[in-house]
């Protein structure tokens, strides 16, 4: 991977862009686009509830498409569906019609955060990724100067928010991404080989975690905390219409703005104040966002609608993300050869390496053809040390609670080819 070219960089990177922002586009102010089409509280519940369903639909296809097809060729068919259904739904005048039209698009809008990851990462340096995903955030925001230049320059309106221009912009950046999705790297199937399986693609085996009290709360926590921060996305273009505003996206993605910031504080928050304090802030966070709606309201104070909005990259930087660290470390009980047992703290680190080399003059493998196979002139007879491939392994850190330092390390690991 160290080969990335200037030109593969910029590809993966406008990737990102545009697929982040083909769905910010049109999503914040759909809750005031069914309002002014005056379809039912029933119909707007479900027309809403889209997106997750498409979320719940998106692992099964991320898993036949890691096992059977190329991902960039799947990205590829995905967007250009996208931009055709977008389109279609936004001549949609029937609540029911849109309802199977924009399910059909989030079933397949949704699984392309999971592709965009694997071509990205596929293609690129492991400490590169960060660098390509944050334009990803930047295509969210970039959404917030689009809909107003959009409005002004190209519609001649105040505001194309609340009605279905956003969706036809969205079709157009789906059909932008379909074509920039034909220049991508070949990106072999990951998991080509390896069984399937629906428990866990749907992540159902986790659930025998629940019985370890730290992951049972924080799975609550977690699942009760999502409804509000949920209710902000679907209902609060709605809320900001109600209160006379016309730029709704604009506005709403701020929070976005404010994420890229705080993302940036999230690794000193987690070193200086722990896991547990991290995500506290968080949930903190999420209790000012309806607090400043409820005083802005209450005292005719706008600026408070701002606070509720910024607060987003604390609420989603110190909790959601904080909070994917916050089962690998517990407390256990375990039972040593002799048959003693002992109080243990634990880190537990899995990991999945498609390729990797470790020591001198490398990398020892290099897939100039993309096909994911070792052909004659791809290795290196100078490289010196141990290359792996498709790995997967497990560690536990664990530490004694007694005085007496005594630190235990088992591992596991599979590797198929080495």
């Amino acid at each position: 991977m160290e080969g990335m070219t200037w030109s593969t960089r910029i590809r993966l990177s406008a990737m990102m862009f545009l697929q982040y922002m083909m769905f910010a586009v049109f999503w914040a102010q759909m809750a005031s686009y069914l309002t002014n089409m005056e379809v039912s509280l029933t119909w707007k519940s479900w027309i809403l509830s889209t997106m997750p369903l498409g979320c719940l639909v998106a692992p099964v296809i991320c898993m036949i498409a890691d096992r059977h097809f190329a991902s960039q060729k799947v990205l590829t068919i995905l967007n250009f569906a996208c931009a055709v259904l977008f389109f279609v739904a936004a001549r949609q005048t029937s609540p029911g019609a849109l309802f199977v039209v924009l399910l059909l698009a989030t079933c397949c809008y949704m699984p392309t955060w999971g592709l965009t990851n694997t071509i990205a990462m596929t293609n690129a340096p492991a400490e590169k990724f960060p660098q390509i995903r944050v334009f990803g955030s930047i295509g969210w925001v970039a959404s917030l100067v689009f809909s107003v230049v959009a409005a002004t320059r190209l519609f001649g309106e105040k505001a194309i928010d609340g009605t279905a221009i956003p969706l036809y912009c969205g079709a157009g950046t789906a059909l932008l991404a379909a074509l920039l999705t034909l220049t991508l790297p070949n990106t072999p199937p990951p998991a080509k080989g390896k069984e399937a399986s629906i428990v866990d693609a749907l992540g159902l085996r986790a659930l025998g975690l629940m019985k370890n009290r730290n992951f049972a709360l924080f799975i609550i926590v977690s699942l009760l905390s999502t409804i509000p921060f949920t209710l902000y996305f679907s209902y609060g273009s709605e809320f900001f219409s109600s209160q006379g505003y016309e730029t709704i996206t604009a506005r709403m993605n701020l929070g976005q703005l404010s994420e890229i910031l705080v993302m940036l504080l999230v690794p000193i928050s987690l070193a200086k104040l722990g896991v547990k304090r991290t995500m506290a802030i968080g949930l903190v966070a999420l209790a000012v966002r309806y607090l400043a709606f409820w005083g802005g309201v209450a005292t005719g104070q706008t600026f408070m609608y701002y606070v509720a909005i910024l607060v987003h990259g604390v609420i989603f930087g110190f909790f959601y993300v904080s909070g994917g660290f916050s089962f690998e470390k517990s407390s256990d009980t375990v039972t040593l050869d002799n048959g003693s047992s002992l109080e243990v703290d634990m880190l537990t680190i899995g990991a999945h390496v498609d390729s990797a080399f470790a020591g001198v003059n490398g990398p020892y493998w290099t897939d100039i053809n993309d096909n994911g196979e070792i052909d004659a002139g791809e290795t290196s007879d100078a490289a010196l040390g141990l290359s792996l491939a498709n790995v997967d392994f497990a560690m536990a850190l664990m530490k004694a609670k007694s005085s007496a330092i005594r630190i235990f390390m088992p591992t596991a690991a599979w590797l198929p080819n080495c």
